[in-house]
């Protein structure tokens, strides 16, 4: 039957045989090509009230969680709860939920709060605990330096961190500072592997006026094991009132600073050493780099 003008009596005999058709199990594809209905309003009035056949239903994997979650709901569960019990998000829980009347609060809001915060305490240990195993595995994974690997490492540590001559400043010494008392052993380290003398190497402190002056020249010391008396005047920084300072507090100890006297022929292959390791990085032919 062609979707032309009807009477009323065409349209009370079109929807007979429409739900004919769906009571016989028709989808609505199959019922709109066998009536020629083309009008999706038309074909919704000619079909209310009848229910849709089971086969043309769309499979829902989250039917069974849905229905899971209404029931925890009604049992009185919180949203947080049924996310542990479900493994779903809370905002799919909230759509399927919402229509259903909160459970009654059965603990008080300090209750509540300390047993988010105990929680939120027991996740943060997690992440720690899953930060430290990284970082071990990380340094499982390095272990043992050759003398080249040192070297390498060692260049490439001076060229980030230490001072540099300059076309307009020519400072043609090999001076390092750092606060990192690991960058420190590294570093010295690199020096006795270059045969660096430990007469010729000097040690100063710079710091925050307002710190501990001196226990952080007595750490320094004892660090690179020289006697506290043998540093060169500690460099005090002044503080600006308009900064705010993190790096206070017992662990500040300031930077040591590392010269190595009569350095400059040093420097100047400290320099073409860096130079050369670039170079090799960036080459086209990527043999050099076994």
């Amino acid at each position: 039957m062609p979707n032309t003008q009807r009477t009323p009596h065409d349209y009370e005999a079109l929807r007979h045989h429409a739900l004919t058709l769906r009571r016989a199990g028709l989808s609505r594809r199959q019922i709109r090509d066998r009536l020629h209905v083309d009008n999706n309003d038309i074909l919704n009035r000619l079909l209310e009230g009848v229910p849709v056949p089971e086969w043309t239903k769309r499979p829902n994997a989250k039917d069974d969680l849905r229905a899971k979650a209404r029931e925890l709901r009604k049992q009185g569960m919180t949203y947080d709860q049924i996310q542990v019990e479900l493994g779903c998000s809370k905002s799919s829980i909230s759509l399927w939920v919402r229509d259903l009347p909160k459970p009654e609060r059965k603990r008080t809001r300090e209750e509540a709060s300390a047993i988010a915060r105990r929680g939120w305490e027991s996740r943060l240990r997690i992440r720690d605990e899953e930060r430290q195993q990284t970082k071990d595995e990380a340094t499982r994974e390095i272990g043992a330096l050759t003398d080249r690997e040192l070297f390498m490492t060692g260049v490439a540590l001076y060229w980030a961190e230490g001072t540099k001559d300059k076309p307009y400043a020519r400072r043609e010494a090999v001076i390092f500072v750092n606060s990192d008392p690991q960058v420190i052993r590294l570093y010295l380290n690199w020096l006795r592997l270059l045969g660096v003398e430990p007469e010729r190497v000097r040690y100063r402190v710079m710091i925050h006026a307002s710190a501990d002056v001196a226990a952080a020249e007595r750490y320094w010391a004892d660090l690179v094991d020289v006697d506290v008396t043998t540093l060169g005047k500690t460099t005090l920084k002044k503080h600006n009132p308009k900064t705010v300072r993190k790096n206070v507090g017992e662990t500040y100890r300031g930077c040591l600073v590392v010269r190595v006297l009569q350095s400059a022929e040093l420097y100047r292959r400290i320099e073409g050493w860096w130079y050369g390791i670039v170079g090799a990085a960036t080459a086209p032919d990527l043999r050099n780099r076994t």
